[in-house]
């Protein structure tokens, strides 16, 4: 298992747009890929769960990912985050 965590650095936070643009990035790989906000959990490949998580500007989001294609699946992930979903 791989995991990195991740500041949300966009000013509204993890809504439709880059949740669909999350989802759509996990959804390439093999691996599971989860998401963690404090005490609530995603499934990175559900844009439903992922908005669940309410995750907001400056939130810490730790991104765990488990298969054989983990270390790329994070990559992919974290630079979406680093992006800041190209919102600014």
């Amino acid at each position: 298992m791989t995991s990195q965590t991740v500041t949300v650095s966009n000013k509204i936070g993890i809504h439709a747009r880059p949740a669909s643009l999350l989802v759509n990035a996990a959804s390439k790989f093999k691996s599971d890929i989860t998401f963690k906000n404090g005490n609530r959990t995603a499934v990175a490949k559900s844009i439903i769960s992922l908005l669940a998580l309410q995750a907001k500007m400056n939130d810490k989001i730790t991104i765990e990912a488990n298969g054989s294609d983990e270390k790329d699946a994070i990559n992919v992930l974290v630079g979406l985050f680093n992006s800041k979903f190209d919102e600014e």
